[in-house]
């Protein structure tokens, strides 16, 4: 879940007119119209641009605010919720101002609510290598209270490969490490990513259930593959989502959970995205447990907290099935 991209239109304005940033769209209907993406880049073009309105410390402490509350009501035990800094201290937003806010918001949320956080650095593979590397130094200060290591932004053209020097630092500074590859990338770069990265996770993933080889692999790895189906919908990788590989991906004993990525911008958040696949490809309330603990089992919480979030699903389950027996 990019946090950048959780920003509802309501936010979105509101940011605008407190920092006094004129927006191109004319009112929220005009840009909720404008979700409409051809592909990822047509996705990106706008993103960017909303990010803009993010510029103050309390601007990312009330949207990372926004998402922790909107999650907990939905049920999330634990959000792991990344964040590209290069795209705001480019324009001159002190890097303090980001990690204060973010982390902030983490800690409140987590003393009003419960609800377990992290926050995952991510970097653009557009930009360079040297870039990349510039924030690790950056964000030094923080180690200890950052989640991971992560890297977005546009994927066809730009294989992961070339990273390497930045995840071999990363992973010597200790930081657990993701990468997005095969959201809308060949399952090349899937493979790429395992053969030249030292990563503990892939992000989206989705495309390879075309290579039968990779699939046999990541199955075999367990390696964690955060599939978010809304998206690939909504940015045209899938016709339907009663199509979409999930189910395949879980039946062949992938690794695989459902997120939900940029929640505004693909029509919907966690649960919307279970529940829509729910329904579009039959999944069994097994279905349904399996990728819970799978999310569980993908994510960068302690042990102890994995535990705990696989006992309380195989808890849920056990009473489901009793009342519909008794039903």
């Amino acid at each position: 879940m990019h946090l950048e991209g959780s920003l509802e239109p309501e936010m979105l304005f509101s940011l605008a007119e407190r920092n006094k940033m004129p927006l191109r769209w004319p009112s929220i209907e005009a840009l909720r119209a404008a979700y409409e993406f051809a592909n990822l880049e047509d996705f990106l073009a706008l993103y960017f641009e909303g990010c803009r309105v993010l510029a103050t410390e309390r601007d990312f402490y009330d949207v990372t605010a926004a998402y922790l509350a909107k999650a907990h009501r939905q049920g999330v035990l634990r959000a792991e919720i990344f964040l590209g800094p290069q795209s705001f201290t480019e324009r001159g937003t002190p890097l303090e101002a980001i990690m204060g806010g973010i982390l902030g918001a983490i800690d409140d949320a987590r003393r009003a609510t419960g609800i377990s956080a992290a926050y995952i650095v991510s970097v653009h593979r557009h930009r360079s290598v040297e870039d990349a590397l510039q924030v690790l130094d950056d964000i030094e200060p923080w180690a200890g209270q950052i989640g991971g290591i992560g890297m977005g932004g546009p994927e066809v053209g730009y294989p992961p490969g070339r990273f390497r020097p930045f995840y071999l630092k990363a992973k010597a500074l200790g930081y657990k490490t993701t990468v997005h590859a095969g959201e809308e990338g060949p399952p090349a770069y899937i493979r790429e990513a395992l053969d030249t990265l030292p990563v503990d996770r892939i992000d989206h993933g989705v495309t390879a259930h075309t290579d039968e080889e990779l699939m046999e692999r990541l199955a075999d790895m367990q390696m964690p593959l955060t599939v978010c189906p809304l998206s690939n919908l909504r940015l045209k990788v899938v016709p339907s989502l009663e199509v979409h590989p999930l189910k395949k991906m879980l039946d062949r004993g992938l690794r695989v959970s459902v997120h939900s990525d940029d929640p505004p911008y693909f029509g919907g958040y966690v649960n919307e995205n279970l529940l829509t696949c729910a329904k579009a490809m039959h999944l069994s309330p097994e279905d349904l447990a399996a990728l819970a603990r799978n999310s569980f089992l993908g994510s960068f919480a302690p042990m102890n907290e994995i535990n705990m979030g696989i006992t309380a699903i195989n808890r849920h389950l056990d009473a489901f099935r009793a009342t519909d027996k008794s039903s």
